[in-house]
């Protein structure tokens, strides 16, 4: 990672000389005079000039949104203590701030930001504390930085979010400047979409990209604007949002790319992409959840890369699932990529939700009938690596779900040599229905209905007529009449309850 110092032409000798004096720390610091190269709204780089070293605000996303005194006095410790904090050396950093209290306080804070260390009470508590010159800025300040931490880091007590709120509205009542205004209104806007506060935080999203603020800063809330409007994206979809949306996210994606901002790019990417499918345009979704994966691999960001292998995968699994066979082998190598990144021993959920996934797309796959047999059982070993995790009692839903499923699948498994697929079938039916109880009453009647599709496909060899399963069958088929309204689950159960009165018609005629 390169960090960069902008200085003024009067300082920048003295920040070469600073920087040079210290072994090999040139070669990740650049130097720039500020008369010719325009600085960063970056929380990689600093500003030097003669008012001290100022922090830029970041826009850019670098690292936690905290606000240093501003400025601070340049000197040689100072600079080299900002410098090696920024690249990630703690112990270099406070070696150079051992005497300066209020910045090894302020870099401790980011850090524990950073990397999700717990903050206490007491931490808190410091927060409310102006240091030095109690000018606008450092009220500013205190006032954000105290929304700020409660907002996003790992507090040993509950935060309310009101009281979080209280504090981001009194950053924006002290705010020196629309700018800083904008990034205090930016993160609360993010707490805002948390909690679901949607037309507050279009409000002020809105009303602070109409003031005179810096590109960096209004396309920064532009991004959040279109986090807000997507979340307010429901069925039926507002074919006026849709047409903001496609158009902010456009003019994002355009100004981030021009900027060499390729991460950040990659996000919304990964949003149009699903803009797009939710437009039926396949063939752009596609498209664009492609270029996110090329960004967040070029940009080693791996994690990154593996969600949006997994949307890929669930775009291709989705289409492939309507109608486009084409789609199946695609889809699982997308999910095969995601499973890389998403590990059993890291992130076990993804993990056996990306196997039912697979499990489902190996079953449905269109095969000649001698590779049949080998999608099914890939199809039925990735099934039992998804139920080893989605437990009946940890998670109950998600293995009702899982269950009904790998009945499915094993109704259209070519026929196995020892064992008879409908019977296990109907196994897994009856798991599902162990869980999807009267509270759940349409995934009930699914798997009633599917219980009942088995049933009469098992194997009935050298058993005559089975007056308990005609029992069992009836007594479920006429449930599923109790449980739902739909008219095609009603006519389902009919068709059944008739089948079953025929059966008992031709055994009292024998």
């Amino acid at each position: 990672m390169m960090f960069s110092i902008f200085a003024t032409t009067e300082k920048i000798e003295t920040v070469n000389e600073i920087i040079n004096a210290v072994d090999r720390l040139s070669e990740l610091v650049s130097v720039f005079d500020s008369m010719e190269v325009v600085p960063e709204s970056s929380g990689n780089s600093l500003i030097v000039n003669s008012k001290g070293i100022l922090q830029p605000i970041d826009w850019h996303n670098v690292g936690p949104p905290y606000l240093l005194p501003n400025p601070l006095d340049f000197d040689k410790e100072q600079l080299l203590g900002l410098v090696f904090s920024k690249l990630g050396n703690g112990e270099k950093a406070w070696s150079y701030l051992k005497d300066n209290e209020q910045l090894q306080f302020d870099i401790g804070m980011v850090n524990r930001l950073q990397h999700g260390y717990q903050i206490e009470a007491e931490v808190l508590a410091e927060l409310l504390k102006p240091q030095g010159q109690t000018d606008a800025f450092e009220w500013y300040r205190v006032q954000h930085n105290a929304a700020t931490v409660r907002h996003y880091g790992y507090l040993d007590e509950q935060i309310s979010f009101s009281e979080v709120a209280d504090f981001y509205q009194k950053a924006l009542d002290l705010a020196p400047n629309s700018e800083y205004k904008a990034f205090s209104v930016k993160h609360f806007a993010t707490l805002l979409l948390d909690a679901g506060e949607l037309e507050q935080a279009i409000n002020m999203l809105e009303t602070s990209i109409e003031e005179a603020i810096s590109e960096d800063a209004k396309y920064g809330l532009k991004v959040v604007l279109t986090n807000v409007w997507m979340k307010k994206l429901t069925v039926p979809y507002d074919t006026g949002l849709l047409a903001r949306l496609k158009d902010t996210l456009w003019e994002v994606l355009q100004y981030f790319e021009k900027n060499d901002r390729k991460a950040e790019a990659g996000l919304l990417y990964v949003d149009a992409a699903h803009i797009a499918n939710i437009s039926e345009s396949f063939t752009e979704s596609l498209g664009y959840i492609t270029k996110a994966i090329s960004l967040f691999e070029e940009e080693e960001l791996e994690e990154l890369a593996g969600n949006a292998h997994l949307r890929k995968g669930t775009l291709l699994y989705t289409w492939a699932q309507n109608g486009n066979p084409q789609f199946f082998k695609p889809a699982i190598d997308a999910y095969q990529l995601a499973l890389k990144i998403f590990r059993q021993d890291v992130t076990p959920d993804v993990f056996a939700d990306i196997h039912h996934n697979l499990a489902i797309l190996y079953a449905e796959m269109p095969a000649e009938d001698k590779k049949r047999g080998i999608w099914a059982g890939v199809s039925s070993a990735s099934f039992q690596e998804a139920l080893n995790f989605y437990t009946k009692t940890t998670h109950p839903y998600e293995y009702g779900m899982i269950c009904n499923n790998f009945g499915n699948a094993l109704m259209k498994f070519p026929p196995a040599i020892h064992s008879d697929n409908y019977d296990k079938a109907i196994f897994y039916y009856g798991e599902a229905l162990s869980v999807r109880t009267e509270n759940h009453p349409y995934e009930r009647a699914i798997s009633l209905l599917n219980f009942l599709e088995a049933s009469w496909n098992v194997s009935n060899a050298g058993e005559g007529f089975n007056k308990d399963r005609y029992s069992d069958m009836l007594a479920k088929a006429q449930e599923v009449k109790v449980l739902v309204k739909e008219t095609s689950m009603l006519e389902e159960a009919d068709r059944h309850l008739e089948m079953l009165a025929k059966l008992k018609e031709a055994v009292a005629a024998q």
